[in-house]
């Protein structure tokens, strides 16, 4: 299996609104991935506002044979409701996804505090399960948390066959991460690893100028982005890489480099380290635009968008053009001084960023 991985949480959207895909150039991407012999997609049920794993089932498994492609979806644990249960969720992922088993099942974004509800209701039971009837081929779970918690999961579940943990350059010696040390703790239980956020929510491709030569020196043939993707798909026991890819030209930018992978040799090792260190001053909000945050936000705050402008006004100052964008977000959406700490936010976030302090530095740059 190629190691570059179809991530479909960002996938091209109509008028801008993430539930909205724009379903004829998904199928456009989706076609060309395929044919030049890539098959991983991954998924999951709050995508798109549930709309990713209906995407996948029309787009992909209504129109190619089963065999032809590998799929993992995930169970929400965090936003289940009082009347959901793990079955009825399942069930309804099998039907939006058209499929009667997934290669891959996850369960969602596990932390130490979701950990113990999962325990309490048995969810790797579950699993289990379901493997056992043949509704999952492989059983993992996504995370967010510390590497000391991920050694204690996998410790008590030794059947784990995957785990997908959030890896790049700028993360691997981050504290709040701890991407390395996770890493490490999935090779001493021997698990392989599919890894997210590569390129950090886009944040490792429009960066600083002196990054961009540190590696346009090295490589003048490979896009920037190639150097986040290339990075993870180089580390020991990784079995995916994901991209969440939302126009063709990514695609095949990401296609290019990853269908005879080429592992980073010793000087380009030392080119991502002098990068990432350029890089890591230039970035004021370590955001990835997943999106998690807005789910459950009273005061509708678009925290993403208000972050993005600000880490472009970090870079290039506080140009005219991002007082306008911010101008334009804030028209239909609640503005960051709105926020009432409630702290939904922060509790969803699995970069662990202080987003309601990270507000008001937005409100005091922009709300004058």
């Amino acid at each position: 299996m190629k190691k570059l991985g179809f991530g479909l949480m960002r996938l091209p959207t109509l008028n801008g609104k993430w539930e909205d895909i724009d379903l004829t150039a998904s199928r456009e991407m989706i076609d060309k991935y395929m044919q030049e012999g890539f098959t991983y997609f991954d998924t999951a049920y709050v995508y798109h506002g549930g709309n990713s794993e209906k995407a996948f089932g029309e787009l992909v498994a209504s129109r190619y044979p089963r065999e032809s492609f590998v799929v993992t979806s995930k169970m929400p644990v965090g936003r289940m409701k009082e009347t959901d249960t793990y079955e009825s969720i399942f069930n309804e992922q099998l039907s939006r996804c058209q499929i009667e088993y997934f290669d891959y099942y996850f369960l969602h974004a596990i932390g130490k505090s979701l950990y113990e509800r999962i325990e309490k209701e048995d969810g790797f039971g579950f699993l289990r399960r379901m493997k056992k009837e043949g509704k999952i081929k492989h059983i993992g779970f996504s995370f967010h948390d510390d590497a000391a918690s991920l050694d204690k999961i996998l410790t008590e579940h030794p059947e784990t066959e995957l785990v997908q943990l959030q890896i790049n350059y700028i993360d691997w010696e981050d504290e709040g991460i701890q991407s390395r040390k996770c890493y490490e703790v999935c090779l001493k239980h021997g698990v392989d690893i599919a890894i997210m956020e590569p390129l950090k929510g886009g944040a490792l491709v429009n960066l600083p100028q002196t990054a961009k030569d540190v590696f346009l020196e090295q490589r003048e043939d490979m896009s920037i982005a190639s150097w986040g993707i290339r990075y993870a798909a180089s580390l020991k026991n990784v079995k995916i890489v994901l991209s969440g890819m939302s126009n063709m030209d990514q695609l095949c930018d990401n296609m290019s480099y990853m269908k005879e992978f080429e592992p980073l040799s010793e000087s380009e090792h030392k080119a991502v380290e002098k990068a990432a260190e350029i890089i890591k001053s230039s970035i004021a909000v370590p955001c990835t635009a997943c999106k998690y945050c807005i789910e459950d936000c009273p005061q509708n705050i678009a925290i993403p968008e208000y972050f993005a402008v600000y880490n472009n006004q970090h870079k290039f100052g506080l140009i005219p053009g991002l007082q306008f964008t911010f101008k334009n977000i804030a028209t239909n959406r609640g503005k960051p001084s709105d926020c009432i700490a409630c702290g939904n936010c922060e509790k969803a976030c699995p970069q662990h960023i202080d987003i309601i302090e990270n507000l008001k530095a937005v409100a005091k740059t922009f709300e004058k």
